[in-house]
């Protein structure tokens, strides 16, 4: 049973949960405001089981909903164009959450996010991030990052630099910044590709089960 916690957070993160039928199109405000960076996610989906909520800004919900009437096995393809963002891409991805991370030891350091020895994508992330470093040299080894997407659910980013991998350091951060999580009063969630074997093992370690939800996001494209 999923904890009460997960399921503020999907309701308000996606606008409604659960789903009333196999794929429920709902219009939220949330898709059209700032996100945790601050950018826009104008289309965000999760699966449990039989049924999907897929949340999409609310001037484009009968043209999601059309789509999905017409012709539900090209809705990855078409979502971008359909919500306005012609030149992004849809993705699938499988959605971890949990409430009882592993009992694995603590591997790093909060440190302020805008420190200028954190590599880029980790600077991306505002307040505080979750550090793995060398203890001879202070070099970066590996870090965490929050998505606090709302009061009751923040989800958890990883990077490992590759001369440090193989230490077993992305699964020891990702339990420990999902205690923290858990201490703030928010369940803990993660997300990756269906076909990332390393990020999932990493996720099975640290106590995020595959539990087979899904979720549906759009990526910009690269710059």
């Amino acid at each position: 049973m999923a904890d009460s916690r997960l399921l503020h957070h999907l309701a308000s993160w996606l606008g409604q949960w659960p789903a009333g039928e196999p794929l429920q199109v709902v219009g939220s405000a949330r898709r059209v405001e700032p996100g945790w960076d601050g950018g826009l996610h104008p289309a965000i989906g999760v699966g449990c089981g039989d049924s999907t909520v897929l949340s999409v800004p609310p001037p484009r919900t009968a043209t999601v909903r059309d789509l999905v009437a017409r012709d539900p096995g090209g809705l990855l393809a078409r979502l971008p164009g359909a919500v306005g963002f012609d030149e992004w891409t849809a993705y699938r991805a499988v959605f971890r959450w949990t409430v009882a991370p592993a009992p694995l030891p603590d591997a790093g350091e909060w440190t302020p996010s805008d420190d200028p020895t954190l590599p880029g994508w980790l600077r991306a992330f505002p307040g505080e991030v979750l550090v793995a470093r060398d203890p001879a040299t202070g070099a970066y080894w590996a870090g965490v990052g929050l998505k606090r997407h709302d009061g009751y659910g923040t989800e958890l980013a990883v990077g490992t630099d590759p001369a440090a991998r193989g230490r077993g350091l992305a699964r020891r951060l990702v339990a420990q910044a999902a205690r923290r999580v858990l201490d703030e009063g928010a369940v803990a969630t993660y997300q990756h590709d269906i076909d990332n074997v390393a990020s999932a093992r990493v996720a099975d370690a640290a106590g995020l089960p595959d539990r087979g939800w899904t979720s549906i996001g759009l990526a910009a494209p690269i710059a």
